[in-house]
């Protein structure tokens, strides 16, 4: 037998023991429930996690339903009943309605959420990273008229520019400058709301009163006016990213270790396709071992010093192990070269670093 037709009979084995798995193939979890009714504070992602061992892909499971046209519209009290139509499970519901006052029937309650909004809502309203320049052009608060260093809630404080009358500002405090780990590239200036406030005299130094305050208001703060790109829309529909590359960027309020339904940066943004709902997996990279002088492995840990240069100058010696799984995350806010992501799910804890990568689109039948 030749070589070509050798290859061919290998391909052909593969075709029929490999199956792609695309959005629309889903694993139900072992021990799954037939039904669920829903209750109060579940959100879609949960509600999937009873019955895919990929609860992310829970717009597949309900998507394409007619009875579900938008898995918004499913309230608690609803019962979900999994069925299989065409061989692929489905969820279809019987609504539990009530008569309003006004004798129309109406969901008993407010819809359930994709995710749990109050998990990510102040990082929605709250936290952006910006371009430098830009950041450089806003005006700052030069000070207040209270002698107080720090400024609250119906507080005047002056701005040095002159405003629009009545405008609502936000006041950022800046925070971290992100840089790519590996080619040193700025990415942004992180910048967190510290109050909202109202323009209450115009002139070349304005007035600003403070409506609100999330943190104190100290002089040097920058002031820009509300406008969309600061507050961010919360609706996310899941779905595999596509971006190569990506990794943690950094953690909020420095952290060393993650872990479920903590935030992170993610060092890749709308400029690399990412986008809100993207579904990242989770890797450390495996370890490195070097084979010592006796012939037996030695881990990083244990490694001499003599050691630690032979690894560093000959990748000959050096086997690296396999990329370790630690869990799942997806993204809510995106910016121009970063994003903000929650982690949905974590089998270890999570670090700075760790890689992000495309979820499986590979398994082996009968998986």
């Amino acid at each position: 037998m030749d070589l070509c037709m050798r290859r061919l009979l290998i391909l052909a084995f593969l075709a029929l023991n490999i199956t792609q798995v695309n959005a629309d193939t889903l694993t139900l979890k072992a021990g799954h429930p037939d039904t669920y009714v829903v209750k109060k504070g579940d959100t879609l992602w949960d509600i999937s996690g009873y019955f895919l061992k990929d609860p992310w892909r829970w717009p597949t499971l309900w998507g394409h339903n007619p009875q579900i046209a938008n898995p918004h519209l499913i309230y608690p009290g609803d019962r979900l009943t999994l069925v299989f139509i065409d061989g692929k499970p489905r969820l279809v519901v019987k609504q539990h309605l009530v008569k309003s006052v006004e004798g129309r029937i109406k969901p008993k309650n407010g819809a359930i959420p994709a995710v749990d909004l109050s998990l990510i809502h102040q990082y929605l309203n709250q936290n952006r990273v910006v371009d430098e320049q830009w950041l450089d052009g806003l005006p700052i608060v030069l000070s207040g008229e209270s002698p107080s260093r720090h400024h609250i809630i119906d507080d005047i404080v002056y701005v040095n520019a002159k405003l629009p009358s009545g405008q609502k500002v936000l006041i950022y405090q800046p925070a971290r400058e992100f840089t790519n780990k590996d080619s040193g590239e700025v990415l942004g200036r992180e910048i967190i709301v510290s109050a909202s406030g109202r323009v209450v005299d115009s002139g070349d130094i304005s007035k600003v009163q403070l409506l609100s305050n999330l943190r104190e208001t100290r002089v040097g703060f920058k002031v820009a006016p509300v406008d969309d790109d600061s507050l961010m829309p919360a609706y996310f529909v899941p779905q595999a990213a596509q971006t190569e590359g990506a990794s943690v960027l950094a953690t909020v309020g420095n952290i060393r270790e993650v872990g479920k339904l903590d935030v992170v940066y993610l060092d890749k943004g709308s400029e690399d396709g990412v986008r809100p709902g993207n579904v990242f997996s989770i890797y450390r990279d495996g370890e490195e071992i070097i084979i010592g002088n006796d012939g037996v492995p030695v881990r990083v840990i244990d490694r001499t010093s003599y050691e630690k240069v032979l690894a560093y100058f000959s990748e000959d010696n050096v086997t690296k192990m396999p990329d370790i799984f630690h869990g799942k995350l997806m993204v809510f806010k995106v910016f121009d070269k970063t994003s903000m992501g929650l982690i949905m799910h974590s089998d270890r804890p999570v670090r700075v670093g760790d890689k992000l990568m495309i979820p499986e689109k590979l398994t082996l039948k009968g998986q």
